[in-house]
């Protein structure tokens, strides 16, 4: 008899363990898979950051190539090396759109050495001006320069746009994520027993009550403990309404208004209850001013803008 009693004993415990490591795992599990969330999300945007400044830098130098192309041609210089060169960016820029797990330094040293070969190329060129007797204009090169900067200003202009949008998208995605921690940090009211307390303050506890035996009304419920809620103090609404649906309330017993999911609406009484994380029994009494005429009510309980519990009562 005692062993059998030695073993529910262990049994419980036992099982008491496993519930609190299994609340504790799940805490754990929750804000670590946020802080990877938001881990990932900063190294995504740095990455497309590197991306947009590589494509940027490769279309610069495209447009530099063409240009010197256009004028080897015009001069009647061999532009074979050119279009070798061109080839090669144009198969490098294809590469960057397909591979996302590219090598920044791998990409900046390629484009180190097409400035060095257009640099060479400018040489070349005023060799070849010269031989040819034609000497480019200072207006000219400044206006191909300003046209060079500002297509260049329009190319960063639509990367920081696309930067804009990513960084929308994942703005929303957070804002996703902090509405799915609201509700499950979301306070709820359990065991909610609505009962009746007579003229003389004796307390009935029963589905249904006579008119005349009721003063008062008493709402019972147990807030359950949640990982994820605060211990602190929670304003809790409760509204009562009618057989008709409307809500019962007297501003001079405490009644008044809140806002629910972006409207105001009346509530019968409120109260504040530091909540403390311990499955705690709530008690709120109400004192109806009016006798109660028959009929089914319904009690509805509001905290942190969710409606956290619900139940009914009936007057005969």
């Amino acid at each position: 008899m005692e062993n059998n009693q030695q073993n529910k004993g262990t049994f419980a415990w036992v099982g008491l363990v496993i519930m609190t490591l299994a609340a504790g795992a799940f805490g754990f599990m929750y804000f670590d898979q946020k802080g990877q969330t938001e881990t990932k999300e900063v190294a995504i945007v740095e990455k497309a950051k590197e991306l947009a400044f590589t494509q940027t830098k490769l279309d610069s130098v495209s447009r530099n190539l063409d240009a010197k192309i256009a004028e080897t041609q015009q001069l009647g210089g061999n532009i074979e090396e050119l279009m070798k060169v061109k080839a090669r960016l144009e198969a490098d820029k294809a590469n960057l759109k397909k591979n996302m797990r590219f090598e920044i330094s791998k990409y900046t040293a390629k484009i180190k050495e097409y400035e060095q070969f257009l640099a060479d190329k400018d040489v070349e060129l005023v060799k070849l001006r010269e031989e040819n007797g034609v000497l480019a204009a200072t207006n000219q090169n400044l206006s191909t320069e300003n046209t060079g900067l500002k297509t260049e200003k329009e190319a960063l202009t639509q990367v920081k746009q696309q930067l804009t949008d990513s960084v929308m998208t994942y703005s929303s995605q957070n804002r996703e994520l902090s509405e799915k921690v609201a509700i499950g940090a979301a306070l709820k009211a359990e065991n909610i027993k609505v009962l009746a307390v007579t003229p003389k303050g004796k307390v009935k506890n029963d589905d249904s009550y006579k008119a005349k035996r009721v003063d008062k009304i008493k709402l019972q419920f147990t807030l359950p403990s949640n990982p994820l809620t605060q211990p602190e103090e929670k304003e809790i609404y409760v509204r009562v309404l009618d057989p008709d649906g409307a809500v019962i309330s007297d501003e001079a017993m405490g009644s008044g208004k809140f806002n629910w999911k972006g409207q105001e609406m009346m509530f019968t009484t409120k109260d504040r209850v530091a909540y403390q994380n311990t499955n705690q029994m709530v008690e709120m009494t109400y004192d109806n001013a009016q006798r109660f005429r028959p009929g089914k009510y319904s009690v509805e309980v509001y905290s942190e803008g969710f409606r956290i519990g619900s139940s009914n009562f009936t007057i005969k």
